[in-house]
C-alpha cells in the first residue's frame, strides 16, 4: 500500500525495515541514533515521501516532519491474511523458502498485538495517532489504497 501511494504521488518510498535492522544481520537491530541518522537523510533528501513501518520509536522521529499519518488498522484476521499473501521480500529473506520459515513466528506476534505493550503494539500505534495534530486517518479494512480514498472511507479520530 505505502509503495502504491509514493508512486501514485511521485513520492519517494522508505520501509522502516530497512533503517532498522543491520543489512547482514536482519535478526540484529540497529541503534536508534543510527536508524534516526538514516530517517532524517531520507527526509531532508526528499521533498515528498511515504514512510511505512510499525516501529513506534522510528515513527516518532518522522512525525515532526509529516503532513499526513495514515493508520492501516484491519484487525488481527486481516493483518494474518496479509502475512499469509505477502510477495517474496528478498529485503529481509535470502530465499521465499525462508521467508515462508519465519510465517508461524509472524503470525503468532501478529496475533499478540492488541495485547502486546511494546513499540509494536496497538497501545504504542495509538498514542503517535492520537498525538499527531496533522491530517490523519485510520482504515479498518483492507480495501486497495487510491488518492482518492483519503477523501472518502475514512475514519477520522
Amino acid at each position: 500500500m505505502a509503495r502504491k501511494l509514493a508512486a501514485e504521488q511521485l513520492a519517494a518510498h522508505l520501509d522502516l525495515d530497512s533503517v532498522a535492522w543491520h543489512p547482514h544481520s536482519p535478526t540484529s537491530r540497529r541503534s536508534l541514533a543510527e536508524s534516526q541518522a538514516d530517517i532524517e537523510h531520507f527526509v531532508e533528501a526528499h521533498s515528498r515521501w511515504v514512510i511505512e513501518g510499525c516501529y513506534s520509536s522510528l515513527l516518532a522521529l518522522v512525525l515532526p516532519f509529516a503532513e499526513q499519518l495514515i493508520f492501516l488498522n484491519p484487525g488481527i484476521e486481516t493483518c494474518q491474511h496479509n502475512c499469509r499473501m505477502r510477495p517474496f521480500e528478498p529485503h529481509k529473506y535470502s530465499s521465499k523458502q525462508a521467508q515462508d520459515e519465519n510465517l508461524a513466528m509472524l503470525l503468532d506476534w501478529v496475533a499478540q498485538y492488541e495485547q502486546r505493550d511494546d513499540e509494536f503494539s496497538l497501545q504504542a500505534h495509538r498514542r503517535l495517532f492520537d498525538q499527531f495534530h496533522g491530517l490523519k486517518v485510520e482504515y479498518h479494512d483492507n480495501l486497495p489504497f487510491n488518492a482518492e480514498r483519503s477523501a472518502t472511507s475514512v475514519s477520522p479520530r
